[in-house]
């Protein structure tokens, strides 16, 4: 017997962190629909954000479907032109990040490729969702930017006819269970994100290592994937500060959500963040978050959980001063947690089903 479910193809082109999270989520909690299903590894950015209408070119061939939910690594414009029967399904883009707010690294160069490929893709799109206002915003102030560098031809109003079908639907977090008051510990101080360059571990170790020297009393748990070669920044903080160290590394996830469930502060200092779901996930279980006045971040944390961004010295104060006369008030997630999004995601994609009048 047919299945009378809507069908909906879902293609992710990098599989990794919040896009699998939030792909698993869509699937498991919309099960009133069919949903088919393509993805690709979370490696290889470069190939992965171009390659993708190659890597499924023969197997999207067979896909029927009546809608397309495509995320912004998707090349969607190619894809549409080599499969031309996914140019009349319904479509919403998800922005999980752009690569107009994505800092360089040191050894990388700045190609407007990538940039390229979410521009068009959007302008392909009959919907457009960011994961939060602070990525819709800088994919717009992007975009208009890119457009001036043009030498001519430039056609008018592509920001507005973007934001026109853009709206912010952040990807959903399952709130983490705080520990009992005799298991948590204010002084337990996380760090629960990749140690690599575009989340500026060497600040968050200069400032931990400043406090340290000042004599406060604190725990550290340095959680999140790393290179197989340690970092420099994790490397002085385990030489100088390892007595004070209770975790390190990438733990099981029962392991490290205890961790969280007990800590008394999370700190970020990262130079990108698009929805921060690692720190969210922490605040939900009562961790107070320590965070640059940047990115996403001001959306989410009143003004006393964040400091001037880039100033280490500031960072190293509140935290001391955190430490030493108490925690300010936990503060409130709900608006990210799983149970409040499902109505918002709902409607989404019953409107995207929805044929036009």
């Amino acid at each position: 017997m047919p299945d009378p479910r809507k069908r909906i193809l879902l293609l992710s082109a990098y599989r990794a962190d919040s896009h699998a999270a939030w792909a698993d989520w869509l699937t498991t909690t919309f099960d009133r629909f069919d949903w088919q299903v393509l993805e690709l590894p979370g490696r290889h950015f470069r190939w992965r954000i171009r390659g993708n209408p190659l890597s499924w070119l023969d197997a999207l061939r067979e896909v029927r479907a009546d809608a397309l939910v495509a995320t912004s690594m998707v090349d969607l414009a190619t894809l549409r032109g080599l499969q031309p029967r996914l140019t009349g399904l319904p479509t919403l883009y998800y922005f999980h990040e752009n690569q107009f707010a994505y800092p360089v690294g040191e050894h990388q160069v700045r190609s407007v490729e990538p940039q390229m490929v979410q521009l068009y893709g959007a302008l392909a799109a009959d919907r457009i969702a960011f994961n939060s206002p602070f990525n819709r915003d800088s994919f717009l102030d992007g975009t208009e930017q890119l457009l001036r560098r043009m030498p001519d031809r430039v056609p008018k109003g592509v920001r507005a006819r973007i934001a026109a079908h853009s709206h912010v639907l952040p990807v959903p977090v399952d709130p983490v269970a705080p520990a009992p008051a005799d298991r948590r510990d204010p002084a337990l101080v996380v760090w629960n994100h990749r140690w690599e360059y575009d989340k500026a571990p060497e600040p968050f170790a200069e400032a931990v290592l400043e406090v340290a020297a000042h004599g406060h009393d604190f725990r550290l748990a340095l959680l999140g994937p790393r290179p197989r070669q340690a970092p420099e920044p994790l490397r002085r903080l385990r030489e100088q500060l390892g007595e004070r160290i209770i975790a390190d590394g990438c733990l099981p996830r029962g392991e490290y959500l205890d961790v969280l469930a007990r800590a008394g502060i999370v700190v970020s200092t990262a130079l990108h963040e698009f929805q921060g779901l690692a720190m969210l996930e922490a605040a939900s279980a009562g961790a107070r978050p320590l965070v640059p006045d940047a990115l996403c971040y001001p959306d989410q944390y009143p003004e006393a959980y964040r400091y001037p961004a880039g100033d280490t010295a500031a960072l190293a104060r509140r935290l001391a001063t955190w430490l030493t006369e108490g925690l300010p008030e936990a503060v409130d997630t709900r608006a990210w947690h799983a149970a409040q999004l499902q109505g918002p995601w709902g409607r989404a994609l019953e409107d995207l089903l929805e044929p036009p009048a």
